[in-house]
Order: C-alpha cells, then sequence, then structure tokens
C-alpha cells in the first residue's frame, strides 16, 4: 500500500509528520490549509499553530497569498504546542522556520502520541542556507513534499527566496516588496 495523505487521515500508521516546504510565493500555506481542511471534512479534530510574531496576514489565522485562511493559536515558543487538547488527532503548525531548534522535538513527541502533524515553513533562507528547524524536520518526517514557485525573472521552477531590500537580518517578514521567488540561476546571478 503506497504512503500517502489518505492513509494519514485515516489513522492506519498512528502519528506521523509531513513537512511542506519550498521558497516564497510556492504553495507551502495553501497546501497545509488543504490538508487540514480536509482533515476536518473528515471530523477529525484539528488544532492549528503559527509564530506569535508572524502578524503579516492576520493575528490569530493562518493566511495565504491567495487569501485563503484558517483560524489558528500564535505561539511564542514551540513547546507551547504540547499543551493542546487531548483529543487533538490533526496538529497543523505554519510557518516553521520561525520557531525554536525545540519545533523537532516537540513534533516527534505529538507524533508518537499518535498524531498527525502536519508542518510548513522555508526550507532556505535569503541566502540560499537551511533554515531554522525545517531541514530537521525534513529528515525526521514520513512524508516531505516540496514545493517551487515560478521564477519572476525566466519563469522556471523556482526555488529560492530572493531578498529584494537590503538587509543582512536572518528574519525579515515581508511579501512582494521584500522577496521573489527565482530558480538557481537567477538567484545567483543577483541582478
Amino acid at each position: 500500500m503506497l504512503f500517502s495523505e489518505q492513509n494519514y487521515s485515516r489513522g492506519e500508521y498512528g502519528g506521523s509528520i509531513e513537512v511542506i516546504c519550498g521558497s516564497m510565493f510556492s504553495g507551502k500555506t495553501e497546501e497545509l490549509i488543504r490538508r487540514l481542511k480536509r482533515a476536518e471534512i473528515a471530523k477529525l479534530k484539528v488544532e492549528i499553530y503559527k509564530p506569535a510574531t508572524d502578524t503579516r496576514y492576520d493575528e490569530t489565522a493562518v493566511v495565504s497569498h491567495n487569501y485563503n485562511s484558517i483560524e489558528a493559536t500564535p505561539v511564542a515558543h514551540s513547546s507551547a504546542i504540547l499543551l493542546l487538547k487531548s483529543d487533538t488527532q490533526v496538529v497543523g503548525i505554519d510557518e516553521a522556520q520561525f520557531f525554536d531548534d525545540e519545533l523537532p522535538e516537540v513534533c516527534n513527541k505529538l507524533a508518537n502520541k499518535g498524531i498527525r502533524v502536519i508542518v510548513a515553513g522555508l526550507d532556505m533562507d535569503f541566502s540560499g542556507q537551511p533554515f531554522g528547524p525545517v531541514p530537521a524536520l525534513m529528515a525526521i518526517a514520513e512524508l516531505v513534499t516540496k514545493v517551487n514557485a515560478v521564477c519572476v525573472r525566466c519563469g522556471s521552477p523556482a526555488m529560492y527566496s530572493f531578498r529584494r531590500v537590503a538587509s543582512d537580518a536572518k528574519i525579515l517578514l515581508g511579501e512582494k516588496e521584500s522577496y521573489e521567488p527565482r530558480c538557481r540561476a537567477c538567484f545567483h546571478a543577483r541582478d
């Protein structure tokens, strides 16, 4: 039998970790919302979390660039996710790259309790380096979905988030005014 999203939602394998990763504007949050809404349609008990620092679209909702949304609980530290309701079956976590390095351990604890954990986040920062806890989450996940955006320069699949503004800060919240998706060649051209 194939290891698929349908198998997870039936609880056939107990708990699990799914990671949705890629560049900015690649549809990570859109895919996270889709999977969580399907879990709700299946009448599963769903809890959704986001970093308290990410207030770009909404303070208490996960919102995609297409303005699809789902209510979420903002948390300052990943350990707060462990305080979820005891009947929770599915946990969604958005913007994983902004969480602390304990997030993989938190996700493992949840999955080991039989909970399906779905995490979305950037796998690389603006300089093309692994970002936050996402690479560690990819290593322990049963399923990793890497999505690509479209390069704004040439139209190729884009896996990089090119920062358009001058800043060396590791974390700089922004949208299209600050970032654009680029393919490998256009990212390294840096113009």
